[in-house]
């Protein structure tokens, strides 16, 4: 949870929450896409992250937009003026006379309105994951059309909206698919963020922008940042605001995210310290190596529901009292748990087999069975979280194991030589999102 503070700023009688994080020589205003909820993505750790860096060349002013998060509740959906002035007053609280801003995806012709209002409050634009159109028109063929995206939204997300968002992450984040908590973030993130009703409305309003006939009055140095395989918003977009604003810088990464801070986000975020401050400072991670684990129940849904919500609870906190104190015997430390499961590293892969065969016994002993992966590789350190690839080949190893068994990768066999632990051969399997195939090895009893 973030210790910044949440402050509000007062627009035509509504309340907008904002934040401001840093204490850089340049004020910047980050307009998001979408929904958010100030206080809640500090929780998720590539966001939160993200945040952080932009925050150590700039005091970072962040905010809910009005009907979102944490800003006063809206019977209707604001209008692009409306939001406009609802961001003076956030910048007019936050003592900010001028600043730089950034757009996300539909924040980006929030920006270009704003930057074409107020010139004289704004120094500089960046616009990514941005269009100047949301819909299909002769002379912008490479969007959907309002009756396709109508259609999508009402069997894809309006039925799902806070409940399965493991659709959305794959859709806008599929970097992060493989990791477990994240779907489980987003729906969180999507329940506190706003109502079925209200993403609805900002949906229909959302169909209806197109500020390309103001781009040419954008007077200000602006850079434009696109994925080149962006599965929200076409290249092409990105590419045809740049054409369109006087003097635009075109910079098209690599990557298949929406979201900036999932996928190689440096890279993102070095374009953007570059262009605004002249300079680019690369942040190394602490980096450890570590095997990771995952675990998490066999069956659980269908178990959940033959006991009904209270007996399972307590079923569940029984059996994570017993992981707890396996892990604490085995030197384990628990990063996070997520539903049934549980994330944790150890310092030593053979105490990390030993560990997951005595979680399976003691589950076991309650009635339940739990599958475990793990692998051994460089984790990254992100505040007491962690993350990297071997966190998802790890997760990727867990999701590929039978019912009590401890499944590993063939870099944890090959380290625990000479324990006595003895495998057996599980043959070579493509991990989901993971390069190459992978050897995995069954930790015998």
């Amino acid at each position: 949870m973030s210790t910044t503070q949440t402050r509000y700023a007062t627009s035509d009688g509504a309340s907008i929450a904002y934040q401001i994080v840093g204490s850089g020589p340049i004020d910047l205003v980050l307009v998001l896409g979408f929904a958010t909820h100030l206080e809640l993505q500090w929780e998720m750790p590539p966001l939160a992250r993200f945040f952080k860096r932009l925050s150590r060349f700039s005091r970072l002013i962040v905010f809910d937009k009005r009907g979102t998060g944490l800003s006063d509740p809206v019977a209707e959906v604001p209008t692009l003026e409306q939001r406009i002035d609802d961001i003076r007053a956030v910048m007019d609280a936050a003592a900010s006379e001028r600043a730089a801003f950034m757009g996300i995806s539909e924040g980006g012709p929030t920006s270009v309105l704003f930057a074409a209002a107020h010139p004289a409050r704004v120094t500089s634009l960046v616009l990514y994951g941005a269009m100047g159109r949301t819909t299909e028109a002769p002379d912008y063929p490479w969007a959907s059309s309002a009756e396709a995206l109508r259609e999508s939204a009402a069997e894809f997300i309006a039925p799902y909206w806070g409940q399965q968002a493991e659709g959305m992450v794959e859709l806008f984040a599929p970097s992060l698919a493989d990791d477990p908590r994240a779907a489980e973030f987003t729906a969180r993130m999507e329940r506190s963020a706003a109502s079925p009703a209200m993403v609805q409305k900002i949906f229909e309003m959302f169909l209806d922008i197109d500020v390309r006939a103001v781009l040419p009055t954008i007077q200000v140095p602006t850079l434009v940042l696109h994925r080149r395989r962006d599965r929200v918003v076409n290249r092409r977009a990105g590419a045809e605001l740049a054409a369109r604003i006087p003097g635009a810088r075109y910079v098209e990464l690599e990557g298949i995210d929406h979201l900036p801070w999932a996928g190689d986000s440096d890279a993102v975020l070095g374009e953007i310290e570059e262009f605004l401050t002249g300079t680019r400072s690369a942040e190394e991670p602490d980096r450890v190596l570590a095997t990771v684990m995952f675990t998490d129940i066999v069956g659980s849904t269908q178990r959940a529901a033959r006991l009904g919500d209270e007996r399972w609870r307590d079923l569940l906190a029984l059996h994570q009292a017993a992981a707890r104190r396996e892990l604490s015997r085995f030197r384990g430390r628990e990063v996070k748990t997520f539903g049934d499961g549980l994330l944790a590293t150890f310092d030593g892969p053979a105490r990390a087999i030993r560990c997951g065969q005595a979680m399976a016994a003691a589950a076991r002993s309650l009635g339940l069975e739990v599958r475990v992966g793990v692998h051994t590789g460089e984790v990254e350190l992100i505040g007491d979280d962690v993350g990297g690839i071997a966190v998802h080949i790890a997760a990727r190893v867990g999701a590929l194991a039978a019912s009590g068994e401890v499944l590993a990768s063939s870099t944890v066999k090959d380290l625990v030589a000479g324990s006595g632990l003895q495998f057996v051969d599980r043959g070579v399997s493509r991990l989901k999102g993971i390069a190459d195939e992978w050897r995995l090895f069954a930790a015998a009893p």
